[in-house]
């Protein structure tokens, strides 16, 4: 009976482990693929730089209007070098469409400030108070109130903690009109504001996602994944209308995300490109937003799919923590029974946990090794950080449990000074 029970375990033990290796070997197999095949939004170099002010320096025509949404809330450490650098725009034809969402702070009066001093900010409106009788949730309304003062053929969404290079709306529109596409996003570089958590966990919970969320996954016409980078996307007004504008997203805290999937489930074209050398965005400044950050992405999803929710909670556990549990075990295990082989079923056992040891290390070697590129090549910063995966996995999974237990709670979630309480779906 304890030779079966001990049999079952090591069997169940080989299994789970092995999966666990092949999860993370499909993961560096596939950050090496996304590298190469995930396109950029463009290049320009210095040679260029001089061809791009020349052809944008002709006027208007044959450029169409691009209205910048420009949502803001309590962003007055921000929101000035946003605006410096979308006026610093290269493209000929567009306008600002700035929204104070109900700050409290000295935001309101920073855009009324830049509307005085540049034509470029031609719109600068606070928010109305969200209608009563409608469920309006997060920025929303302010960017539905946005889009109803635009007149440009293109909208381009972004954040107030965003800074754009001079060329990224130019490179944007010519991609999205080359391509004949209806959106197209674009993956920002994240700024963590010297915070060492966000740094040590972006790159594990970049790669999870890959599960999922992958960029290839989202570009392949015959899937239903979609979703869209609020710090920077554009869209056709057509397809914006198309699609229900924000207002068909109203009561999605993650706005972006759910706006994408509308996209792809009408069928329209929608490109994910790489454009951490032209957008730089910050996704949370200090441990307090990122964990509220981590239950923003992961109460939505229990609500709307609770199975989904589950799994990744679990997976967070197997695949970020548990080859470090399981490591001492796996030398315990194995010091304990090379001191006393005196049967063949010692020995046997031996050679399966010294075989098991060598995959748990192989594993833990394979994500140290896609956190490194992923901190290297897809949020450059420094590869060092990779080191502290250990903690980024515990505090992922335990904001996951968080998030979990508190779904059903009022005010569950707090993003952005404001408290949302996210409503199972029907």
């Amino acid at each position: 009976m304890l030779y079966d029970v001990g049999k079952f375990v090591v069997v169940s033990l080989s299994v789970l482990i092995f999966a666990i290796f092949s999860a993370w070997l499909y993961f560096l197999i596939y950050t090496i693929i996304s590298f190469k095949r995930v396109p950029k939004l463009g290049s320009v170099d210095k040679q260029n730089q001089q061809q791009y002010d020349a052809v944008f320096t002709f006027g208007n025509n044959g450029y169409p209007k691009v209205s910048v949404i420009l949502p803001a809330r309590n962003e007055e450490k921000y929101i000035a070098k946003c605006l410096d650098s979308l006026i610093n725009q290269s493209y000929p034809n567009f306008e600002i469409v700035a929204i104070n969402d109900s700050s409290y702070d000295r935001t309101g009066e920073i855009i009324q400030g830049y509307v005085k001093l540049n034509s470029k900010v031609v719109v600068a409106i606070n928010a109305k108070p969200k209608p009563e009788q409608e469920e309006w949730t997060g920025k929303n309304w302010a960017c539905y109130q946005g889009y109803l003062n635009s007149k440009g053929e293109i909208l381009l969404f972004t954040d107030a903690d965003t800074i754009h290079s001079r060329y990224a709306m130019s490179l944007a529109v010519t991609y999205l009109t080359k391509q004949n596409l209806d959106a197209l996003t674009a993956i920002p570089r994240i700024l963590s504001e010297n915070s060492i958590w966000i740094k040590t966990i972006l790159p594990i919970l970049w790669t999870l996602s890959y599960a999922k969320y992958s960029a290839l996954r989202a570009n392949n016409p015959k899937s239903k994944i979609g979703y869209l980078f609020g710090s920077f996307f554009i869209i056709t007004k057509k397809t914006y209308e198309a699609v229900g504008t924000h207002k068909a997203v109203k009561t999605e805290i993650v706005e972006d995300g759910a706006l994408g999937r509308k996209v792809k489930q009408e069928k329209f074209k929608l490109r994910v490109v790489h454009g951490q050398k032209y957008i730089e965005a910050i996704w949370a400044r200090d441990f307090n937003t990122l964990w509220h950050g981590l239950r923003r992405l992961m109460i939505p999803l229990y609500q709307r799919e609770r199975a989904t929710a589950f799994l990744m909670t679990i997976s967070s556990f197997l695949l970020l923590l548990f080859p470090f549990i399981a490591l001492p075990f796996f030398v315990l295990f194995g010091i304990t029974i090379h001191s006393s082989m005196d049967s063949y079923y010692h020995y046997y056992s031996a050679q399966v946990y010294d075989f098991l040891l060598l995959v748990d290390v192989m594993t833990i070697i394979i994500l140290f090794l896609t956190s490194i590129l992923q901190s290297k090549y897809t949020l450059f910063q420094n590869s060092i950080c990779a080191l502290g995966s250990p903690l980024a996995g515990a505090i992922i999974f335990f904001a996951f449990i968080s998030s979990i237990l508190d779904a059903p709670k009022k005010n569950a979630i707090n993003w952005k000074d404001r408290q949302y309480t996210i409503k199972e779906s029907e």
